[in-house]
């Protein structure tokens, strides 16, 4: 499984729920042939709810969870963490 993950050390901190979702359009090829792809927000605490809320909006995300810094998927695949800055549109 290849991990890239957008945060800082110190946006780790700040930033340490996921909400992840298996993204069935990339699933199966590129970064994620022959495996799944999984995508993922770093949020704070205080926005985890508008984050979730816009993640399951999206169509293509599945098994849409919140999870903390320690998640770790495994398999064949790829896994991207994002960041949720304020100017993030699921926060408007």
């Amino acid at each position: 499984m290849k991990i890239q993950d957008d945060r800082t050390p110190e946006e780790k901190k700040t930033h340490s729920i996921i909400v992840v979702g298996t993204d069935s359009f990339l699933s199966g090829w590129g970064e994620a042939k022959g495996g799944v792809s999984y995508a993922g927000w770093a949020c704070r605490l205080d926005d985890v709810d508008k984050v979730e809320s816009w993640v399951r909006s999206r169509s293509e995300m599945k098994r849409v969870r919140v999870v903390g810094n320690s998640w770790r998927p495994k398999g064949v695949g790829h896994a991207h963490v994002y960041i949720v800055h304020n100017n993030h549109l699921a926060l408007q």
